[in-house]
């Protein structure tokens, strides 16, 4: 692992454009996988009760046309 910091920002540059170039219902593919990713994380930790303080969130639905 290289710890060049130029080296990692411009590979950090790199990915940004490069998922900015892709199309919308890529991108909308890839978020629906992350937020799978995040269920299934959080039922991994399941196993530790949530005390009455902890932080729950309701993912917000996302429109894919213009309304």
């Amino acid at each position: 692992m290289s710890f060049d910091l130029e080296k990692i920002l411009e590979s950090k540059r790199a990915l940004r454009r490069d998922l900015a170039t892709r199309p919308i219902g890529e991108k909308l593919r890839m978020l629906d996988a992350l937020r799978e990713r995040a269920l299934a994380l959080r039922g991994a930790s399941a196993t530790c009760p949530a005390g009455p303080d902890a932080l729950q969130e309701t993912p917000a639905p996302y429109r894919t046309k213009p309304v």
